[in-house]
């Protein structure tokens, strides 16, 4: 499971998160692998902007489900920051913990220039994320290279206590580094569609077998909405639509009801915002779903899905991980 923690009309964030741990649980019990979460910012219909410590409730709510960021978006914190939060969850729950990177900003670029204390968004074209990587590997290590500014800095309880670490990405960038290194990827398939192919093959072509991974491991993030009926999913996935259309067009706000979407006249640009973003959906009945999961998995060979749903209702939103695990899951 993705979750972003979504804030829906009428209900408030702290009910939001509590949601959340309630999922978590959930989906342990339902016998999912990961629960992880996304770091988003300046966005009122999305509560988890500080990963570590809804996974710390999450991970103390649970006992065997593995925890983890999808992701922490590295340019906005300091590597030393990261390892010792990371290391902090490794270290009270170890062998459970998923450290997932990104390099993109996760909100807009005057929030990046905030959460960075740069002073111009020229600053935010600054692209130093493979060493900020490897210093952030070496503070879990303890292993820097000879004369490095930070060698003798200890990130406590960073060092010893690597969690698993996992690349995140929406291009081929990402995919392109996570091999290189031999690391595990996770593309975001869920709304960077038109490059699944691309990322994917980048990531296979270039990877190198390491201590962490002998062979690639390809995870995708995929948007899925499932219900009872066809007619039913599609009436949920209304939210989530009129949701990002808001977010798009500079209008953001907490995720609409699915009366409300109903309602809403979308024009013919509109149609066409939300065209490209709702491409790689899945949403139906159990038995649509895991045709289209299927079709997916044949066509990139994808080791993992990783769900995310976008759902205004939390008691939806567990029906439908519910219906996943019962009749899709593999």
């Amino acid at each position: 499971m993705l979750d972003l923690a979504p804030v829906g009309e009428g209900s408030t964030v702290g009910s939001a998160l509590r949601a959340s741990i309630e999922l978590a649980k959930a989906a342990e019990r339902l016998g999912y692998h990961r629960y992880w979460v996304a770091e988003h910012h300046n966005m009122p219909g999305i509560a988890s902007s500080s990963p570590a410590v809804l996974l710390a409730h999450a991970a103390s709510a649970t006992s065997t489900i593995r925890v983890g960021s999808g992701g922490v978006m590295l340019p906005n914190h300091s590597a030393l920051i990261v390892a010792e939060q990371f290391g902090m969850l490794e270290a009270l729950h170890p062998g459970r913990v998923d450290l997932g990177l990104g390099r993109a900003p996760g909100t807009d670029q005057l929030t990046a220039i905030a959460l960075r204390r740069i002073r111009n968004r020229q600053d935010l074209l600054a692209d130093d994320f493979p060493e900020q990587l490897a210093e952030l590997r070496a503070y879990f290590s303890g292993e820097f290279p000879e004369n490095h500014p930070f060698a003798r800095i200890t990130a406590v309880p960073g060092r010893g206590n690597e969690p698993a670490l996992w690349l995140l990405g929406s291009s081929d960038y990402s995919a392109q580094v996570a091999g290189y290194l031999g690391l595990p990827f996770s593309f975001a398939h869920h709304f960077a569609s038109h490059g699944t192919d691309a990322a994917v093959a980048a990531y296979r072509e270039t990877f190198r077998p390491s201590d962490t991974l002998a062979e690639p491991y390809l995870m995708l993030g995929v948007a899925v909405v499932c219900a009872e009926t066809d007619k039913d999913a599609k009436w949920l996935a209304g939210s989530s639509m009129l949701g990002f259309l808001r977010h798009r067009t500079g209008r953001p706000g907490r995720l609409p009801t699915p009366e409300e979407a109903a309602d809403y006249t979308f024009t013919p640009r509109e149609r066409e915002i939300i065209k490209t973003w709702q491409a790689s959906h899945v949403v139906g009945s159990p038995d649509t779903v895991r045709a289209s999961l299927d079709a997916l998995i044949s066509r990139t060979g994808a080791d993992e899905l990783m769900v995310t749903s976008m759902i205004h209702s939390p008691e939806a939103r567990l029906r439908s991980y519910e219906l996943l695990a019962e009749k899709v899951r593999r």
